[in-house]
């Protein structure tokens, strides 16, 4: 199942980014005392009680702006509402209720999402408590009252939130099924790959970047494997940025990698790898989805015999933290190459979900560390007792030493690089988890 999203959503300066900073454990959106800091919507992972999610901070709401700028923030906290699963409304107890939160309270209710109302800056919950009544105006349940920046009242407001997410609803597949997300820019091809699959044009294909608005989920049946290809509007670079829709699309292609059991990164051969694709090729490596890297429209590029490992050795330099996707050269347009995708994407699928037995990983373990002996530090040497494997999707594994502190990440890589060598994990990255013995991880 796929992380719950949460958007916290609001005015201008009632402390969104303060809240998100919060949650999200450290500080990745801009904070100033300024109404409208917050341009572009950040999100992270967060947690609370076991649960995970997907936190959004948005540019906060002035319902009827005529500024260009509070304008794109409100369509981009519009996109953020219609994307997430519970909406966080935060509200200012020092400002008091105001006729735009009674607008945005207006917006949340018609998007029939479940909203928990929240009162910022109640720093004193004894004096300030009795100002949170005002807010019971709104229409939307109990107030919660918190300070983000204290930080007071947190956990109550977790509570209420992660209470909604079993009630989220999402479209349920059959186990067998592999949902797949096609990811990358826009006009890239990513509707055009769909529809040679289909071979029929069920998804709008148009020259103009941005036609694709939300993730379209196409059911395939290929023999007995069963696809679920979801498509999703495409990301462009900020500075490239001609329509507000298209400036918030990540957060909507992050819900689709978060759905999917493997991302297809399509690259569009004309243009090479650019950093928007690391960038949106990083999304899928961080949350441990299996890959695969497409190069589209190979059919326009001229040629010879060192073209194609050339464009190799780019990817490979630029995409460098992800060794083990494997690539492909298609054209959707003809499809060349097309039916290599179904195959590839149904070893990756496996991969991600393969399991390897505690004495099989430990013999792996032994034989590497007898061919390249654990480093050492000030004389003691990094002891590695034993490996076993916790969780799959991605491949997950726990390693048990004498001291964390002495296991340096290039001897995390070689051993890696040995389950690898003996296990194969094509298309899936592996999590190391790396714990003392005594208990102490």
């Amino acid at each position: 199942m796929s992380k719950p999203i949460v958007a916290i959503v609001g005015r201008p300066n009632v402390g969104k980014s303060t809240l998100f900073n919060r949650l999200a454990g450290e500080r990745i959106a801009i904070v100033e005392d300024t109404p409208g800091v917050t341009r572009d919507r950040i999100y992270a992972e967060a947690e609370w009680l076991n649960h995970k999610f997907t936190l959004i901070d948005t540019g906060g709401i002035e319902p009827n702006a005529e500024d260009i700028i509070l304008k794109q923030m409100r369509r981009q906290a519009e996109i953020a509402i219609e994307t997430s699963d519970v909406i966080i409304f935060l509200v200012d107890v020092k400002q008091g209720l105001t006729d735009s939160d009674h607008e945005v309270a207006n917006m949340l209710r018609k998007s029939q999402k479940p909203v928990v109302l929240v009162v910022n800056k109640v720093d004193n919950m004894v004096k300030d408590n009795m100002d949170i009544y005002e807010f019971y105006n709104l229409g939307l349940g109990d107030p919660i009252p918190i300070s983000a920046a204290q930080p007071l009242g947190l956990g109550d407001m977790l509570d209420e939130v992660v209470k909604y997410f079993d009630k989220t609803e999402e479209t349920n597949y059959e186990d067998e099924v592999i949902k797949v997300a096609i990811i990358g820019k826009p006009n890239v091809g990513k509707s055009s790959l769909i529809n040679k699959i289909l071979g029929e044009e069920r998804v709008i294909v148009s020259d103009i970047p941005g036609t694709t608005r939300d993730a379209i989920d196409t059911p395939v049946t290929i023999g007995e494997d069963k696809f679920v290809f979801i498509d999703t509007a495409g990301i462009r670079r900020k500075n490239k940025v001609k329509e507000d829709i298209e400036k918030y699309s990540i957060v909507r292609t992050v819900a689709a990698i978060e759905r999917a059991d493997v991302s297809v990164l399509l690259i569009d051969a004309e243009e090479g790898i650019t950093e928007q694709d690391t960038k949106i090729a990083g999304i899928a490596h961080e949350r441990g989805k299996a890959s695969i890297i497409v190069v589209n429209k190979w059919d326009k590029i001229e040629k010879d015999d060192k073209t194609m490992n050339k464009y190799l050795k780019d990817i490979e330099f630029k995409l460098s933290y992800m060794p083990y996707a494997p690539k492909l050269f298609i054209s959707a347009l003809t499809g060349q190459r097309v039916h290599k995708l179904f195959e590839m994407i149904k070893i990756v699928s496996q991969n991600h979900s393969l399991r390897i037995s505690t004495g099989l990983l430990n013999e792996v373990l032994y034989e590497a560390m007898a061919m390249n002996q654990p480093p050492s530090d000030k004389g003691k040497r990094l002891k590695i007792y034993y490996m076993t494997q916790v969780g799959i999707k991605p491949p997950s594994f726990v390693l048990f030493v004498n001291d964390r502190e002495l296991m340096h990440f290039s001897y995390k890589r070689y051993i890696e690089n040995q389950l690898r060598e003996a296990f194969g994990f094509k298309g899936t990255p592996l999590h190391f988890i790396v714990r003392e013995k005594r208990g102490k991880e």
